[in-house]
């Protein structure tokens, strides 16, 4: 069975590119715009990965994950985005929220080494 990776960004370009990109590599996905349509998404299938964007339109991406984390406390979080963060921060607040940060100007082939070692893939 192919591993499921839950996408989650409020701009459809990101999304879309993603989910191609981990497609053409073996992996099933599924996208989502908003944290409502994220949550709908987990209640039809758990997902072996979530990937999402900090700052979404409707919400705050880290708030969604944290949500996740509670409700799916063995799946992994990726947080992929444009703000950037010093590695001190990440090690000292992000790290405890999500499992990788990913900015969103590193190469995909970077995304899926990640995807690949969160999933065991």
């Amino acid at each position: 069975m192919n591993k499921l990776i839950l996408i989650v960004d409020d701009e459809a370009e990101i999304r879309d590119q993603l989910a191609q990109y981990l497609g053409s590599a073996g992996f099933r996905t599924v996208t989502a715009a908003t944290p409502g349509e994220a949550f709908a998404a987990i209640d039809r299938e758990v997902p072996n990965l979530v990937i999402s964007d900090l700052q979404l339109e409707e919400s705050d991406g880290l708030a969604m994950l944290e949500k996740i984390r509670v409700r799916l406390p063995g799946v992994p979080l990726m947080l992929v985005t444009g703000v950037l963060f010093d590695q001190a921060v990440f090690e000292s607040t992000l790290s405890q929220k999500v499992n990788v940060y990913i900015e969103k100007t590193a190469p995909l082939s970077r995304v899926l080494s990640e995807v690949k070692r969160l999933t065991g893939a």
